[in-house]
């Protein structure tokens, strides 16, 4: 009888401990976070990494860094599901919206919760005495180095303002034209590897704070009119409550008043940014006209009318997208 009420009580127990395992919450999914390779991993780590950590405290998500190799990189991630959210640039977003079944979830702000903009800029090394004026004598004198071909402000904004109006073809204009990221391109240009570079003000910010010594031997020779900031993006088919959850952590961090919304702007003050605010993809419609004149005048000087046919019937139905944008709500 005793080893009867033993067993029993043994039993008891066991299924006492399966039903608190049956009931215990899974443990959430994990969502991966792509971070634009604007700057090397480390920098990159150093900045992000305290905001996805507050993102999981405060959602209880568990989203992970994935830091992609160049933005082409970034938004094949997010068509294929490898990455779920993500801080893209301004070019990145609209073809991560267009080819990658993303969604423009909010947009970078100022400190003033206003839209930020950035501009492209083309840099020298200090004392080189090369100005803009010389650049664009071409005659194969200068090297000059690009940014990622999906960079707004490394590739897309310089051709659409300097070259493209100007008829300048780079592979024509300089001794070599190579590719990089903001910062490679920097350090190209301060340890005079490259004559000309291109850049923007906000790795500019960060140079100046991670590597003072290489920002200080460089110095702007050409700004652009204002640019579009960054997007944090979401695949369209993300669970809805998920998104919930992200849209109000985004919105609501740095804002308010204590130690905790002093601590998130210290955050953001790393990574150069004021907040987070809504928005949709027509903020970004500045960026869309770019790439369609750039399109079209490209097609323009190939002197192949199909092309020349196609890139103007796709301007003209971007032009008449941004329209519909002026005529509704922005979502700004």
């Amino acid at each position: 009888m005793i080893r009867g009420t033993r067993i029993a009580a043994g039993l008891a127990a066991a299924s006492l401990v399966l039903a608190q395992f049956s009931c215990a919450k899974p443990a959430p999914p994990v969502l991966n976070f792509s971070i634009a390779s604007a700057e090397d991993q480390q920098s990159m780590q150093k900045v992000w990494g305290p905001l996805l950590d507050d993102l999981n405290k405060q959602t209880g998500l568990n989203v992970q860094p994935h830091y992609a190799g160049n933005y082409t990189a970034q938004i094949e991630a997010m068509k294929f599901n490898q990455v779920q959210l993500g801080w893209f640039p301004a070019l990145a977003t609209l073809q991560a919206v267009r080819r990658a079944d993303g969604e423009v979830l909010g947009r970078i702000t100022g400190a003033n919760g206003q839209g930020m903009a950035y501009a492209s800029v083309l840099l020298v090394k200090k004392g080189s005495g090369i100005t803009l004026g010389d650049v664009l004598k071409c005659g194969k004198k200068y090297s000059f180095g690009l940014g990622d071909s999906q960079s707004t402000s490394g590739t897309l904004a310089p051709m659409a303002y300097i070259f493209i109006p100007r008829n300048i073809d780079p592979q024509q204009c300089f001794t070599v034209v190579r590719q990089s990221s903001h910062q490679a391109n920097l350090f190209a240009a301060a340890n005079h590897e490259l004559d000309v570079v291109t850049n923007n003000t906000i790795g500019l910010v960060f140079a100046q704070r991670e590597n003072p010594k290489e920002a200080s031997q460089v110095q702007v020779i050409w700004t652009s009119p204002p640019l579009p900031e960054s997007s944090i993006v979401v695949r369209k088919d993300m669970d809805p409550a998920i998104k919930a959850k992200l849209k109000a952590f985004f919105f609501k961090y740095g804002t308010g008043t204590g130690p905790e919304a002093d601590h998130e702007r210290e955050v953001m003050k790393k990574l150069a940014y004021g907040g987070f605010g809504p928005a949709d993809i027509s903020y970004l419609d500045p960026v869309a006209q770019m790439q369609a004149s750039s399109d079209l005048a490209l097609a323009r000087k190939s002197g192949d009318a199909g092309k020349v046919a196609a890139a103007q019937k796709a301007y003209d139905a971007e032009m008449a997208d941004i329209a519909s944008h002026k005529s509704g709500s922005s979502g700004q």
